[in-house]
């Protein structure tokens, strides 16, 4: 199973959507950060796996791994045990607010990625509107508070987690590309998410004494139960067949990523909508600032050929 070209950005911008309340709904399990990684990853891994075995042009997840078993298990360690334990143990350090600006750097890295892996140059055009996209989010977070976006010196790691995770994450995206075309998306992710599961498993488990049994779940208390639930079945599910095989589908990576900028801004949409909280002028502009940086990338092409028909006249 592979997302038609045609849907890849939808199915890109659906994963942001996702991504946009996995710290939510982290900070509300109560769990510990690397902890939560395994939780998410063990249970939406499975889930990735339910979901190829029932779609009969990805159940078969043998021959991948006997083709290139090195390569995937290489990639699952690379990009979701060591990746998704930095993102959730950034947790315990820093912020929400602090890891989702660090985190919404993503397009960035995936255009280095995309650079020094495939020897595509991201252009000036995307570096201008990445970097005012980054400013703008920064402006969206913290209402122009940069006191807050730094925050005390102990926060140093948690920041340096986050940006661990965007890097190991993006490169992740770049190098799957070509395996998920060779294979099929779902099989590929399934097979990474739950190889990835198993180590973050193992990992936290020799590193920090705790073994998660999952079957422990009904033990918790019903917040924390669901937030874990949800955590596993939307944001790692759902969202990560979306956002990677929607950038794997896109003919520009870089391009497809750069609507991940979007993501506090929808995070800002559901603030309004279930809390009732409206932003201030500075977010406001700050909003405007991020969604025009991400049209004119992803216009782009059509902007350019606009420009040059009046230079033509």
């Amino acid at each position: 199973m592979n997302i038609p070209e045609k849907w890849a950005y939808p199915a890109v911008m659906i994963g942001v959507v996702g991504h946009a309340s996995s710290e939510f709904f982290a900070k509300l399990s109560g769990v510990a950060g690397p902890e939560t990684s395994v939780w998410r990853y063990l249970l939406g891994g499975f889930g990735l796996i339910l979901w190829a075995l029932w779609d009969r042009d990805s159940r078969d997840l043998i021959t991948p791994l006997r083709q290139e078993g090195l390569r995937i298990l290489w990639l699952s360690i690379m990009g979701v045990t060591v990746t998704y334990l930095f993102f959730h143990w950034a947790l315990d350090y820093a912020t929400v607010i602090q890891v989702a600006t660090v985190t919404t750097t993503i397009p960035i890295f995936v255009g280095l990625a995309n650079w020094v892996l495939n020897g595509v140059h991201p252009g000036a055009v995307k570096m201008v509107t990445g970097l005012l996209a980054v400013l703008g989010i920064a402006v969206l977070l913290t209402d122009g508070a940069l006191t807050t976006l730094a925050g005390e010196a102990g926060t140093l790691p948690g920041v340096l987690l986050a940006m661990g995770c965007a890097a190991l994450g993006s490169f992740y995206a770049v190098l799957i590309k070509p395996v998920m075309g060779r294979h099929g998306g779902l099989r590929i992710i399934a097979l990474t998410m739950m190889i990835g599961g198993i180590g973050l498993w193992l990992l936290v488990g020799v590193a920090w004494g705790t073994w998660v049994n999952p079957a422990s779940i009904v033990e918790k208390p019903p917040l924390a139960a669901w937030s874990l639930i949800v955590l596993a079945l939307w944001n790692t599910t759902i969202t990560q067949l979306l956002w990677f095989g929607g950038l794997s589908a896109a003919p520009d990576i870089t391009r497809a990523s750069y609507l991940f900028f979007l993501k506090p801004i929808i995070a800002a949409a559901l603030a309004i909508v279930i809390l009732g909280t409206w932003p201030t002028s500075l977010q406001v502009v700050a909003i405007m600032l991020v969604t025009g940086c991400v049209l004119v990338e992803l216009y782009w092409p059509r902007l350019r050929a606009a420009f040059a028909g009046q230079g033509t006249r």
